[in-house]
């Protein structure tokens, strides 16, 4: 159990989509709306891990144009909440968006995120210990992946609202929501190299 505590908490902290357009959120759009955005996140993870653990994930992306069209939407979706962030409280008008992106959009990303669906599937196919109760195993997985992933997700909003909580000056704010914007367009430059390697 713990090894799969320790897996989970490295796998859920590392930068990707979710914590990255967490952190974004709460700077761009202070810590309640990042609240909002987090459970999104949450509410897609979990549905996202009961499609995996029920083998239906399995099944859908076991066809690859359904994987490439995951992989594009996710991608795309990706570079529009990062656009949201960087443009966060500039007068673009087909951009601003004073409330930012709430619970909708976070189970949006999480439902089309290959990151989660690639990490549902290494913790609940792998790291067993509990073999001869398959109920306890993944009940006991899901009870620890979202007691790590909560608090991590919290910190990573929390993070980022505190640097909104500064009230820095409008020049400043923007460089720090260029700067997370910029962090997950790497994300998603990253996807895509390792895409076309594996194509």
């Amino acid at each position: 159990m713990l090894t799969y505590a320790v897996a989970v908490f490295f796998l859920v902290i590392t930068p990707g989509p979710g914590v990255l357009s967490a952190a974004g959120v709460g700077s761009a759009f202070g810590f309640r709306q990042a609240l909002r955005y987090v459970t999104g996140l949450f509410i897609g993870s979990n549905l996202v891990a009961a499609a995996v653990i029920s083998g239906l994930a399995a099944v859908i992306l076991a066809t690859p144009a359904i994987r490439t069209v995951l992989m594009a939407a996710s991608l795309a979706y990706l570079v529009y909440l990062a656009a949201k962030i960087a443009f966060a409280g500039a007068k673009i008008a087909f951009i601003e968006n004073k409330r930012g992106p709430g619970i909708g959009a976070g189970l949006l990303l999480q439902a089309i995120n290959p990151k989660v669906y690639a990490v549902n599937t290494a913790l609940y196919s792998g790291f067993s210990f509990a073999p001869d109760n398959y109920t306890f195993e993944v009940a006991m997985k899901l009870l620890i992946m979202n007691a790590i992933w909560i608090p991590l997700h919290l910190g990573w909003a929390y993070a980022g609202a505190s640097l909104h909580k500064l009230n820095l000056s409008e020049i400043a704010q923007r460089r720090i929501n260029y700067a997370m914007a910029g962090a997950m367009l790497t994300v998603v430059i990253l996807a895509l190299f390792a895409t076309i390697k594996t194509a």
